[in-house]
C-alpha cells in the first residue's frame, strides 16, 4: 500500500492484513475461514475477550508492535483492550483548523477523494461498492451529483475516535447490518465472495459547507460503531463516536461547491492515499 503525506514523502507499507486478504477471499480454504470469522458468535466472541480484564495483558506488546506514541494520549488506566484502543488523544495533538468555510478531516486515516458520478465505485475493505449499494439505496445519494466521496482508512495504529467536519444539524443515524455473501466452498475461485461491513451513517445540514453526509464502516470481525448522538444540533469539531477494536473507515461525502484540497486529488489519480490527521484541511468552498 503505498500513501504520502502532506509534505509529498512516499511510504510503502505491506502488513500481514494486507498479505492474508487474497487468501481469504481467493481460494477455497480461505472462503471457508473467512465464513466461520465473520459468523456473529464468533464475532461476540471475540468482543467479550477485547472487553475483559484480561486482555489488558495484550495492550503492552500491541503498543511496542504498532509504534504508537503514548505521550500523545490523555494518561489512563485501560481496565481492557477495547479500553485502550478507544483512548482518548491530548486536545493539542488534534487542533481543528480554524477557517470554518474549510473542509476537515473527521478523524485520522489515510483518504481518497472520487467525484460524484453515474459509475462512481470504491473499493472499501475488500469490497468494491457504487454509491447506491454503500447507502442501501437511499435516495439521499442522489443530492450529490458532482460532489465527491472522501474515504478515509483507519488502520489500528491510528487514533480510533471521530469527530463533526461542521456545525449544523444532523437526521438520526441509519444503520445498515453488515452481511456474508457466500458460494458454496467448491466453488471455483474466479466466483466473487465478499463481505459487506456494517455500516451507519447521518445527514448534516452545515452551517458553513451545506448539506453533507457523515458514514462509519465498521471492521470484519468486531468493528463495533459508537455514536453518541441522535438527531439534534452538533458543533465543528465536537467528537461525533468512535470504533471498537479493528481496522475501520470513515467516509464523507459532500456536494459539488466544496472541492478536494490539489495534494489529495492529484494523489487519488495517482491511486495514492494521502496521510491526514483529525481536524486538519482537505478541502474548500471553490471560489
Amino acid at each position: 500500500m503505498r500513501y504520502r503525506d502532506r509534505k509529498g514523502n512516499t511510504y510503502i507499507v505491506e502488513n500481514g492484513q494486507e498479505k492474508m486478504l487474497p487468501f481469504l477471499y481467493g481460494t477455497v480454504p480461505g472462503r471457508m475461514i473467512l465464513k466461520v470469522l465473520t459468523c456473529r458468535p464468533v464475532s461476540k466472541i471475540v468482543g467479550l475477550w477485547q472487553s475483559s480484564p484480561f486482555s489488558a495483558l495484550t495492550i503492552d506488546r500491541f503498543i511496542l508492535n504498532n509504534n504508537i506514541r503514548m505521550k500523545d494520549y490523555v494518561p489512563a488506566k485501560y481496565a481492557s483492550f477495547n479500553d485502550f484502543f478507544a483512548r482518548k488523544i491530548r486536545r493539542s495533538r488534534r487542533p481543528i483548523c480554524e477557517d470554518k468555510e474549510a473542509l476537515i478531516t473527521p478523524s485520522d486515516g489515510k483518504v481518497l477523494a472520487y467525484r460524484v458520478k453515474d459509475d462512481l465505485s470504491v473499493r472499501i475493505k475488500n469490497r468494491t461498492y457504487t454509491l447506491n449499494e454503500l447507502f442501501d439505496g437511499d435516495d439521499i445519494t442522489q443530492e450529490f451529483p458532482g460532489g465527491f466521496l472522501y474515504v478515509i482508512r483507519l488502520t489500528v495504529d491510528n487514533y480510533h475516535r471521530y469527530a463533526y467536519v461542521d456545525s449544523g444539524v444532523k437526521s438520526e443515524n441509519t444503520f445498515i447490518k453488515g452481511k456474508l455473501h457466500t458460494v458454496n466452498p467448491v466453488a471455483l475461485d474466479h466466483v466473487p465472495v465478499f463481505h459487506e461491513n456494517c455500516r451507519e451513517y447521518t445527514v448534516i445540514d452545515g452551517d458553513n459547507i451545506g448539506r453533507h453526509v457523515m458514514m462509519e464502516v465498521g471492521a470484519m470481525l468486531v468493528g463495533k460503531i459508537v455514536n453518541h448522538h441522535g438527531a439534534g444540533r452538533v458543533k465543528r469539531g465536537a467528537e461525533k463516536g468512535f470504533f471498537m477494536f479493528g481496522g475501520s473507515t470513515v467516509v464523507l461525502l459532500t456536494k459539488k461547491d466544496i472541492v478536494p484540497d490539489n495534494d489529495i486529488l492529484f494523489n487519488t489519480r495517482k491511486g495514492i492515499e494521502t496521510l491526514v490527521k483529525l481536524g486538519e484541511q482537505i478541502g474548500h468552498k471553490k471560489i
